[in-house]
């Protein structure tokens, strides 16, 4: 089975309102870039990576969680990190039930952090597998 697979099928699995979101969070942060790869990682983490790693997501008991390991890094002018803010490198962003996401700012962040990798980052990122076409999100 390849990552995108797997996260299809986490997020099947997750039948309630933290599946969507993780659904919706992915979409997101595959719309903002064609060269985004996805990737299996941690024991059962999507992670997306382009040029480097982009950002690790996580359905939690409460919350949606999407760490960008660089966030630190990153302007933040929406202020969509909420989490992390004191950490050296990652800042997350904690979804909470209820809460909308702001599509247009997580794709101008995930594009910063693409940014961030291509001109920062020496290594590219490691292979993986292309999500256009098989980018389903099944919630």
């Amino acid at each position: 089975m390849n990552p995108s697979e797997r996260i299809d099928q986490l997020i099947a699995g997750i039948t309630d309102w933290r599946g969507k979101t993780l659904a919706d969070v992915r979409k997101t942060i595959l719309e903002a870039d064609k060269d985004i790869v996805e990737a299996w990682k941690w024991m059962g983490s999507p992670v997306w990576f382009c040029h480097g790693m982009i950002a690790v997501g996580n359905a939690h008991k409460a919350k949606v969680k999407l760490t960008f390991s660089h966030g630190a890094k990153l302007a933040d002018p929406d202020k969509l990190f909420n989490a992390g803010l004191d950490g050296g490198s990652w800042r997350a962003i904690d979804i909470f039930e209820g809460d909308k996401i702001n599509k247009r700012a997580l794709k101008s962040l995930v594009r910063a952090a693409i940014e961030y990798n291509q001109t920062t980052l020496k290594k590219n990122a490691p292979a993986g597998t292309r999500t256009r076409a098989s980018k389903s999100s099944k919630a």
